[in-house]
């Protein structure tokens, strides 16, 4: 499958599922399609990385497979595990089967329990796989992914190595928590997202919210831009930027003074403490 025919079709198609892509991500996602290989997306929370490895999907027709990372995580939750209730069950059912044709017997794919990594892998339509937040699991998960992510292949004791049919499409994100190693990178394209310009951004939230008039766009973004000039611990993202545009849509309000940021500002910040720095620096009155 050719997942886009060039840079400008990668932009133009991604366009068309609603994540408007720069040329910097345009090429990098045509380049992970055309060379079959991982594409690593890095940047601050909330800059639509995950939303890009969801708009190539929407783009080409994949089904999306996505593995959410998180501490503690480990090859029964990313890989695959027995089902071991069952396999108890059949032994008890075999009687006086001898143990190697018992054996033979509840290792198979009757048996196997699929997460993620081995889910995309195995599917022989266009998939998706999406491995998001990396940098949450711990050092030891990124030795399972180099397997997958070098030969696209995984290596199941009891069954031997299954091999991909069809290569997924795989996105890996990163809010750069910790470094992730070298060999890793190495198997991988790198593309760093940061929050767009004022003009861009205004441009995603005028396509995600068409009833939005441009005066009120421009006041979104600019104190967005504003608060994100603050020392927060969330600064917003570009999904709290268009929340925060169809809020006012919704309420009909039609000029973002201060009453109205005061009011609504729990849209756009989430922490307490957040939202009494920007009352403080924006000079709201509460």
């Amino acid at each position: 499958m050719t997942w886009f025919a060039s840079p400008a079709d990668a932009a133009a198609r991604l366009g068309e599922a609603g994540y408007l892509a720069d040329a910097a991500t345009a090429t990098t996602s045509y380049l992970s399609g055309a060379l079959e290989k991982p594409l690593l997306v890095e940047g601050p929370a909330g800059v639509g990385k995950t939303e890009l490895a969801k708009a190539v999907g929407r783009a080409t027709g994949a089904e999306l497979v996505r593995l959410q990372c998180y501490e503690g995580l480990d090859e029964a939750r990313a890989l695959y595990e027995w089902n071991y209730k069952k396999q108890l069950l059949r032994i008890q059912a075999s009687g006086d089967q001898a143990w190697e044709e018992t054996h033979d017997d509840i290792f198979t794919d009757e048996f196997l329990l699929t997460r993620p990594l081995l889910t995309a892998i195995r599917r022989a339509e266009p998939t998706v796989l999406l491995i998001d937040e990396v940098d949450k699991t711990d050092v030891e998960v990124e030795g399972l992914l180099l397997e997958i992510l070098s030969d696209f292949q995984v290596t199941i004791p009891e069954l031997g190595t299954l091999v991909a049919v069809r290569r997924p499409f795989v996105v890996l994100t990163s809010n750069a928590s910790r470094e992730l190693s070298e060999a890793l990178k190495r198997r991988c394209l790198y593309l760093h997202l940061d929050y767009p310009d004022a003009e861009r951004e205004r441009e995603i939230v005028r396509r995600q919210v068409p009833d939005l008039d441009e005066r009120i766009a421009r006041q979104v973004v600019d104190t967005v831009g504003r608060l994100r000039d603050l020392e927060l611990k969330k600064a917003p993202s570009i999904a709290e930027s268009v929340d925060w545009a169809r809020t006012l849509v919704a309420l009909e309000i039609g000029d973002l003074d201060e009453r109205a940021v005061s009011a609504t500002l729990g849209v756009v910040l989430k922490h307490a403490s957040d939202q009494e720095r920007a009352v403080k620096e924006l000079r709201l009155s509460r």
